[in-house]
């Protein structure tokens, strides 16, 4: 296996492993290092079977199953959801617009998210030129650059996260066809705090655990000033200087994590141009843990 860093604020291409095959602990651990230190990793290319993907990614940790994926999963593969812009005998094939906003998976959960696994099947392109890239920004930069005064004002700190507030901004965008969340969505998704502040499980550095698409207000402050700290942070956690921008290819398997990074999908393409993707959702259970790195 051979690691090359974008040479930006984060990310890396991975060569030489194949994810269809088992990999051995130590280059296993190599790997989840790798993530902690670049965000995330682009494994080129790839050719996985939903079974192949489901085992790289459940040593990552346990795979959730969306509440909201609704009938855009692989048939049998429950964990791999479809992300898919194509239509076939008038039926979405798979959610198209997840994703689309800057956000931090799962952080509407009181189980938080570690990574996502997803594999390229079809990406779109415009005169040769792929569409579809995903953004991300480097949360623990964004922490290190924090005012010294808003750190210790914040420290120990909780922001409140709500699902339903990044669902209604998809819904809200011109031609979603998403409807409201059923009472049973809701029910299972209820708003959840979580500190401003985390130590990394990897690093072992602070990161910024807050982000624009589900964090609703900070515990213990009065609306007013809540609102405007959460607008400063958001503000500044999405500065250029912190972003990092994968074009995708077919065979890509991107691998990021949720903890240290937030992420964009951009949606530059349009619905006669097929983008088809399979994600696996990996939460952060196995990270947290004693002797997830030990080889």
């Amino acid at each position: 296996m051979r690691i090359e860093p974008s040479g930006q604020t984060l990310g890396a291409s991975v060569f030489d492993l194949d994810l269809s095959q088992p990999i051995d602990d130590a280059t296993f651990a190599d790997l989840a290092r790798a993530l902690g230190r670049y965000g995330a990793l682009c494994v080129k290319d790839q050719s996985i079977e939903p079974a192949a993907q489901k085992a790289f990614a459940s040593r990552l940790g346990t795979l959730e199953i969306n509440v909201a994926a609704g009938p855009y999963t692989v048939p049998g593969h429950p964990e791999v959801m479809i992300l898919s812009n194509v239509v076939k005998d008038g039926k979405a094939t798979g959610l198209g617009d997840a994703g689309q906003g800057w956000h931090t998976d799962m952080s509407y959960s009181k189980e938080i998210a570690f990574a996502n696994v997803l594999y390229a099947i079809e990406i779109p392109k415009r005169d040769g030129k792929p569409l579809g890239s995903t953004l991300f920004a480097n949360m623990h930069a964004a922490y290190d650059d924090l005012p010294s005064d808003m750190k210790e004002s914040l420290k120990g700190k909780v922001a409140i996260h709500d699902f339903e507030k990044f669902w209604n901004m998809m819904r809200a965008r011109p031609g979603s066809t998403r409807g409201p969340l059923t009472p049973e969505q809701r029910a299972k998704k209820p708003p959840v705090p979580h500190p401003i502040f985390l130590t990394h499980p990897i690093t072992g550095k602070p990161v910024l655990y807050c982000n624009p698409g589900y964090a609703m207000h900070i515990e213990g402050m009065d609306k007013k000033k809540s609102d405007e700290t959460l607008a400063f942070l958001f503000e500044h956690q999405l500065q250029e200087k912190y972003q990092f921008a994968h074009e995708w290819s077919e065979g890509d398997v991107l691998i990021w994590e949720n903890i240290g990074t937030l992420h964009n999908a951009v949606a530059d393409y349009g619905p006669d141009e097929p983008r088809y993707i399979h994600r696996c959702q990996v939460m952060a259970d196995k990270v947290f843990e004693p002797g997830f790195l030990a080889v």
